[in-house]
């Protein structure tokens, strides 16, 4: 693993780390296609947990095979993998030290009722984390819901046990429930707003979603508008997130989403490439694709992120 003087640089963003939290940033932000470049490209399956098997897997039958999402994630030359323990745990000997896991250590599901207060179960712990020799723990906190401060005080006592053991904390900031609009999910303001608060609660990977025009808070939309901040592309609304994350400081990606068509997934990247964002973290819009449709989306998007596109928009493969 050859750790490049902009990872370094990185790396000095961390500046209470230890060495072990360190090394293992360096493992996720080395490894694969983009090693070195400060780009990550992250495959999710937590879709099961989250929306059931049939409506995560149905489409590719494949993919209820554990061992089919780490190896399509090793073979694609991503960055990581990122799954529940049960997951992990069907393969992390057969596939030890060829891919840094992030151990997903909370979970929902859609048979919980919950619109006011949506929250997660704890599923795992930190000592799972080691046992897997994974690099990090994954967190998802609802800003906005009604239980939204106990879920900040689990990742709390959580990101403070990894990162004494020397583990990665990343944590999804999904904004949902309380008193939030449906359009306030993706609202410019709130995703900023999410990807704040996640920064302030130590996070060193941050996942968000892409945010819209669409603002929520009338005090924000005064600003935005006295300060003329530009929001107005999907690139200017990344740069304006990356700004909330410490002017850049911390990493973030950016999730993929429910599965869409080819041309809207390639032109996310290019607009996370265009706006600074550290790269994507992308699970449905691969895996519910046949294998060999998958592997050609991802190598497309690596190459976005390389900026190897050629004319056209079309990418070159992977190398």
């Amino acid at each position: 693993m050859k750790v490049t003087p902009h990872i370094k640089k990185i790396l000095s963003n961390y500046e209470t780390d230890t060495p072990g939290t360190k090394a293992n940033l360096a493992r996720m932000l080395c490894t694969g296609h983009l090693a070195g470049t400060g780009k990550m490209v992250i495959l999710p399956v937590d879709q099961g947990f989250e929306h059931g098997p049939l409506r995560s897997f149905g489409p590719n039958p494949p993919a209820y095979d554990p061992a089919y999402h780490i190896q399509l994630a090793i073979d694609a030359g991503l960055n990581a993998y990122a799954t529940p323990l049960g997951m992990i745990e069907a393969v992390a000997d057969a596939y030890a030290g060829q891919i840094p896991l992030i151990l997903k250590v909370n979970s929902s599901n859609t048979l919980y009722r919950s619109k006011e207060a949506p929250t997660q179960a704890i599923t795992a712990s930190v000592d799972d984390a080691v046992r897997l020799g994974c690099s990090a723990i994954g967190f998802t906190i609802y800003p906005a819901s009604d239980e939204a401060f106990h879920m900040m005080e689990d990742i709390r006592e959580m990101s403070a046990e990894a990162k004494a053991k020397g583990l990665a904390v990343v944590i999804w900031s999904y904004p949902r429930g309380g008193t939030l609009s449906k359009d306030g999910e993706l609202a410019i303001d709130i995703c900023a707003y999410a990807a704040h608060m996640a920064a302030l609660l130590g996070a060193h990977v941050i996942k968000v979603k892409l945010p819209t025009e669409f603002i929520e808070q009338p005090e924000a939309k005064k600003i935005y508008e006295s300060e003329k901040v530009d929001i107005s592309t999907q690139a200017a609304r990344v740069r304006h997130v990356m700004q909330a994350a410490f002017a850049g400081r911390r990493i973030v990606v950016f999730s993929g989403g429910a599965k869409k068509g080819a041309d809207a997934v390639y032109q996310d990247a290019r607009d996370i490439r265009d706006g600074g964002g550290n790269g994507q973290i992308i699970g449905r819009n691969t895996f519910q694709r046949p294998r060999e449709e998958a592997l050609e989306m991802l190598g497309r998007i690596i190459n976005i992120f390389l900026g190897k596109e050629e004319a056209g928009g079309t990418a070159k493969a992977a190398e």
